[in-house]
């Protein structure tokens, strides 16, 4: 049986399902609890959400005196109903320090209870028990000699319920069965940018990275700002078409919900100086203004992945011309050292795929990432030309820090440790409890919704 793809996966490139059977149907996130994330950094330790009775180790920190020459402290940051960069604004602010001064390793959900690891630049272990924020908890770990980056993350354990489900228990566990048979028998899920990264109720954050990259920040500004969507709160949906309609910065400022926090930043700049689109970018945080062009290569890359499987081209084997990357020990992905499949070591190539000791690679693009060559290149090509975009277009010679080199990413991503929990018949019908873990960078909801195959995105949570 065909699966219909929801129409606003296809809005952001997402245009195949990769398993057959149906989906077990319900939702997810009917309440925050219901979706539980824990980090995993490369060193095998977990930031958890919950208290342990002793904080674990992690990367070597230690808890002996602060030394002399300056460190950061490294602490489990554990939220609820958070957005990761207005929970660190308000640490920083809570801590007397600079926002830059708080260092990650991923984003996650807002919608969701987190537990993740920061550092702090200069900062003392008792000063942290001054942080005093409804739905958020910061517990040290020890000091390091250096900030966190993604680098020692590996990934992500996740815990999440699906509810609602209206049919038998033996059904849906069949065909939960059946779906996670099929995934590890192609070697993993899709390995598609999720919705997150562009916003569900209101996906335009890859359209305000393509008018970036056209050089045209006063529409980029307005659909940050103003474009409706007809999914989001009736109450921002009225300031933003008011704002569509009359340019006035000055009256939306005093109209947008306090809720809509990074918007009014930008309408406190633009209601002051109300020509100049550019700098206005510049008060939003420097991670979330990577994140528009960002999402827009996400946006390309899943078009990439979803027309190579709408052509019937594998996953998991290769072509000539296609990149491939090898595997650490890990599990991770070298993207940095790709080779290219030529007739000559095609086969081998293969048999490698074939054991985990390496994977098929698609083109995030930037200016400094080619094309795959051969027919997935070719499907490449056509993408870009549909787009009007080119490899060039990632120079954003204005704002040089909103443009990127480009990448590789695996099209395919394991799926680890996928554990059917519970299962429990409520009064709303069948709620069941999974947990799995995926690497970094990858989409709890790329695989939830193979599971669940939902026909109205929002009405499932997601």
């Amino acid at each position: 049986m065909l699966q219909v793809v929801p129409e606003i996966d296809r809005l952001l490139g997402i245009e195949t399902f990769a398993t057959k059977t149906i989906g077990v149907g319900g939702r997810i996130r009917g309440v925050t609890e219901d979706f539980q994330v824990e980090e995993l950094l490369i060193d095998g330790s977990k930031a958890h959400f919950t208290p342990p009775a002793k904080e674990p180790q992690a990367l070597g920190a230690s808890l002996e005196q602060q030394p002399q020459q300056p460190q950061h402290l490294l602490c489990v940051l554990a939220k609820q109903n958070w957005d990761t960069f207005l929970a660190i604004k308000h640490v920083a602010n809570r801590l007397g320090t600079g926002q830059n001064s708080v260092q990650i390793a991923g984003i996650k959900d807002a919608k969701a209870v987190t537990a993740q690891y920061v550092t702090i630049e200069n900062l003392k272990i008792d000063d942290v028990h001054t942080v005093n924020v409804n739905g958020i908890q910061i517990r040290p770990v020890g000091y390091l000699r250096y900030p966190l980056s993604i680098f020692y993350l590996l990934g992500n354990s996740f815990k999440t319920k699906i509810t609602h489900i209206t049919q038998e228990p033996d059904v849906v566990n069949t065909q939960m069965n059946q779906i996670i048979e099929e995934i590890t028998d192609l070697g993993g899920i899709p390995n598609y940018y999720g919705h997150q990264r562009f916003g569900t109720t209101r996906p335009i954050t890859h359209y305000v990275g393509k008018a970036i990259l056209d050089g045209n920040f006063e529409e980029a500004a307005m659909l940050f700002l103003a474009k409706p969507s007809l999914d989001e709160h009736p109450e921002s949906k009225k300031v933003r078409t008011e704002l569509q309609q009359t340019h006035d910065f000055e009256v939306a400022l005093k109209h947008y919900p306090k809720q809509l926090h990074y918007e009014r930043l930008m309408l406190k700049y633009l209601n002051e100086k109300p020509n100049e689109y550019i700098k206005a970018f510049n008060v939003l945080p420097l991670k979330l203004q990577a994140l528009f062009v960002q999402a827009y290569q996400s946006y390309l890359f899943n078009r990439f992945l979803s027309e190579r499987v709408k052509a019937d081209l594998p996953l998991n084997k290769v072509e000539i011309g296609d990149f491939v990357v090898g595997v650490e020990r890990t599990g991770l992905p070298m993207v940095n050292m790709p080779q290219i499949v030529t007739i000559q070591n095609q086969a081998k190539t293969n048999e490698a795929l074939a054991t985990g000791k390496m994977r098929l690679a698609l083109p995030i693009i930037g200016f400094k990432q080619k094309l795959s060559g051969g027919l997935m290149g070719e499907l490449e090509q056509r993408v870009l030309q549909q787009e009007k975009v080119n490899l060039q277009s990632f120079h954003v010679t204005i704002n040089s820090r909103l443009g990127n080199r480009g990448s590789l990413r695996t099209a395919l991503t394991p799926v680890k440790d996928f554990k059917l929990l519970s299962t429990s018949k409520e009064i709303d019908g069948l709620t069941i409890s999974i947990a799995f873990t995926l690497l970094r960078g990858c989409y709890a909801t790329v695989l939830l919704r193979e599971i669940i195959k939902p026909k109205n995105l929002i009405a499932a949570g997601f």
